[in-house]
Order: C-alpha cells, then sequence, then structure tokens
C-alpha cells in the first residue's frame, strides 16, 4: 500500500515537472478579444518551432499578450510520441487603442 502511494506521488511529480508556462507583454492595453490555439504543433521537443500564427485579421489594433504552455494533455502527447510531436498551448491577447500599421501582417513567431 506505501508503495502505491509513493508511486503515485512520483507520476503526479513527473507529470507536474513537465508543464511550463511562458507570457510575453508588448506594453500594450489588453483588449477582449483573445485567439487561443490549444493544440500548435511543434516537433522533436519544440526544437522545431510552430509555423507562425497569423492574428492580424482578429487583432486590428496590434498584439498586448503572447502566452504559451505546455499543459498536462499537451505533456502526455509529448511523452507518447517520444517527443516527435510536441504540441504547445497558445493564447494571443489582442490590444485596443490605435490599429497597427496598414496593411502590415500581424504574426506571432516562437
Amino acid at each position: 500500500m506505501k508503495a502505491g502511494r509513493i508511486l503515485a506521488l512520483a507520476v503526479a511529480l513527473l507529470a507536474a515537472s513537465g508543464c511550463y508556462r511562458q507570457v510575453v507583454q508588448t506594453g500594450r492595453t489588453p483588449g477582449p478579444t483573445v485567439v487561443h490555439k490549444p493544440w500548435t504543433p511543434s516537433f522533436l521537443w519544440g526544437l522545431i518551432p510552430p509555423a507562425p500564427i497569423d492574428v492580424s485579421a482578429q487583432c486590428r489594433s496590434g498584439i498586448a499578450t503572447v502566452e504559451t504552455q505546455e499543459s498536462v494533455p499537451n505533456w502526455f502527447a509529448t511523452v507518447l510520441t517520444l517527443g516527435i510531436y510536441a504540441p504547445r498551448d497558445v493564447k494571443v491577447t489582442c490590444a485596443t487603442g490605435s490599429a497597427a500599421l496598414p496593411g502590415a501582417p500581424i504574426l506571432v513567431h516562437f
């Protein structure tokens, strides 16, 4: 019984260690529009990053915040594929205020 508890604790700690979160703030005022891409594909444990995400249609005034994280389901997918497929959860919060340069694409690069 005690070995089962230790094993459960070890699995929980291992799963929790696989998650991370990164937030980039541009200094602009966040607006109500959020673009959420929960299974953005990257490969080889993230060494090959996801393709840029074009949010110019949704974020006419630019970007306020970009949040990238590896959730527990993302971590399990990475482990199950031995790191070949390593999805990320990406949230882009659009800015309010004056518009960005007209016609300029707004891309999120990793």
